[in-house]
């Protein structure tokens, strides 16, 4: 146990040093890719935003009832059922049948096997309920129905919001689920919070409509206002282009006007579709709407074929890059509230490292003196180790670029408690074998030999508990158990590699002395 061949002193060494060097990154300023890996800091370390993002759901309800409608026209004129009345008013949707098509409606609605209204097995229900009323039948979204729906927009929110917020480039955000609508995102380090704000509070919902001369009070028209709030145009509620035949947006200034504008490409269809429209309206202004609201509405000169075009209106360069970002991530299925909002300012961020770091220091002192004054020699090698074992523990979190929280400074502390922990057991173990082997290096090895499965099994039933506090808990409960699980691997292998090689170099240089420990 304590022999090691030369090889093994040589990995031993060479995996050591690694370790510390990657850690040393976290102290040095580097432009090369390679070597500039360091940790990041959490929002209560480095500062930041903390923003609960709720959903408005009642968008997507309405949509997707109205898309109910369509289908329920489409499904019964091929079953040759004759609908009477169909209206969708207050998430209700109500229609007639004549007498005799009644119970084939109730059969296309309740059967498991219903092409329109889909049966979630697991819960015994379908998507849609169906209610006769009078003489017809209202349809409205079941319970799990919204549920789903409801679940099926927060996924789809916060894949938006993950690709608009790395599209930033905001170190290691945290986004995370809150029941079935709320959205929670912390920001580390965030400079510009009204940025973010703004950016995610748009939908982003884009369409290309062509501006009319139609009275306002008109079918098939609306009246919509710029983003100044005062200017109006009347456009049609036909929609030329959206927003999902985008493929690609970017900032850039147009040569001749000598201003910034987005520039755009379309997909196979929408490139289709706007030469199409482009063509039959040359001399029409084409208005483009975000959110409800025209940005520009430009009068087409000629037709546009390649599928590519750029949309003008007075930005900024910080605000073409905005909206070129809105456009690249998608729109969001709903709209966004923020109903609760914290900011981490960067003092008070350096107090609670500072405070970390004073913790970790008189933690670290006390122990260090604690097994000096106990063990003196071993005390010192368990001391050196301890040190090295923090360096491998701040390596290995670089190498993953992982996020260092205050609870992971906790996590920290408390390596450092098991690391001697252990040793204090070898050592302990060491002078029990003493007492009855005169021999000092058998005793030595015996002790290392004896103890090794208790100090295992305690480092097992720790280290999945972290497992289950990382893979279960959220925000600081992960940053502390991340800390500890790689603190007690790095725990393990130097105990059992860098301070029994220390040992045993002390014990074969020092075997003649009467009393070693």
């Amino acid at each position: 146990m304590l022999y090691f061949s030369k090889l093994r002193v040589i990995l031993i060494f060479i995996f050591t040093l690694f370790f510390i060097l990657i850690a040393s990154l976290n102290f040095l300023k580097t432009d090369n890719k390679y070597f500039n890996k360091k940790i990041n800091l959490g929002l209560d370390l480095l500062g930041g935003s903390y923003l609960l993002l709720e959903i408005d759901d009642e968008p997507v309800i309405q949509q997707k009832l109205q898309n109910m409608t369509t289908v329920l026209r489409n499904y019964f004129k091929e079953q040759n059922i004759n609908i009477i009345d169909l209206k969708l008013i207050d998430q209700t949707i109500s229609f007639k049948v004549d007498s005799p098509d009644k119970e084939q409606v109730i059969k296309n609605f309740r059967d498991e096997k219903s092409e329109i209204n889909p049966y979630y097995q697991s819960f015994k229900m379908h998507q849609f309920n169906l209610d006769e009323f009078n003489d017809g039948f209202q349809v409205t979204l079941s319970k799990q129905g919204l549920i789903e729906l409801n679940i099926s927009s927060q996924d789809q929110a916060i894949e938006i919001v993950r690709r608009r917020i790395d599209e930033i480039g905001t170190n290691d955000p945290n986004i995370l689920k809150r029941g079935n609508n709320r959205i929670l995102v912390e920001l580390p380090g965030l400079d510009d919070p009204l940025r973010i704000k703004s950016l995610l509070g748009k939908t982003a919902n884009l369409s290309f409509r062509f501006v009319t001369n139609d009275n306002a009070d008109a079918f098939g028209v609306e009246k919509l206002k710029y983003e100044n709030g005062i200017d109006e145009e009347i456009v049609s509620k036909r929609i030329v282009l959206s927003g999902e035949n985008l493929l690609d947006a970017q900032p850039k200034m147009d040569n001749q006007t000598n201003e910034t504008v987005v520039s755009f490409s379309l997909d196979r269809v929408g490139a289709k579709r706007f030469g199409k429209a482009t063509s039959t309206g040359i001399g029409k202004q084409l208005a483009i709407v975000l959110d409800g609201k025209i940005i520009s509405a430009p009068v087409i000169r000629d037709v546009i074929a390649g599928g590519s075009g750029q949309i003008s209106g007075g930005f900024t360069f910080q605000t073409a890059t905005d909206l070129a970002l809105l456009l690249r991530s998608g729109a969001l299925p709903a709209p966004l509230n923020i109903i609760e909002e914290r900011t981490v300012g960067p003092d008070l961020g350096q107090d609670s490292i500072n405070d970390g770091v004073i913790s970790l220091a008189i933690g670290f002192l006390l122990v260090m003196l604690f097994m000096f004054l106990k063990y003196k020699i071993f005390g010192l090698i368990s001391n050196i180790t301890l040190i090295i074992n923090i360096f491998m523990l701040l390596g290995i979190l670089t190498i993953f670029e992982s996020t260092l929280t205050l609870p992971g400074i906790a996590g920290i502390i408390l390596t450092v408690g098991m690391a001697v922990d252990a040793n204090i057991i070898i050592f302990e173990r060491v002078k029990e074998e003493l007492k009855i082997e005169k021999n000092p290096i058998l005793a030595f090895d015996s002790g290392y030999t004896k103890s090794r499965t208790s100090i295992i099994d305690a480092n097992i039933t720790t280290i999945l508990a972290a497992m289950v506090l990382f893979f279960l808990g959220s925000g600081p409960v992960k940053g502390f158990a991340l800390t500890l699980s790689f603190g007690i691997l790095t725990t393990l292998f130097s105990v059992y590699f860098i301070s029994r090689l220390l040992t045993a170099i002390y014990v074969f240089s020092n075997k003649d002395k009467p009393k070693l420990i």
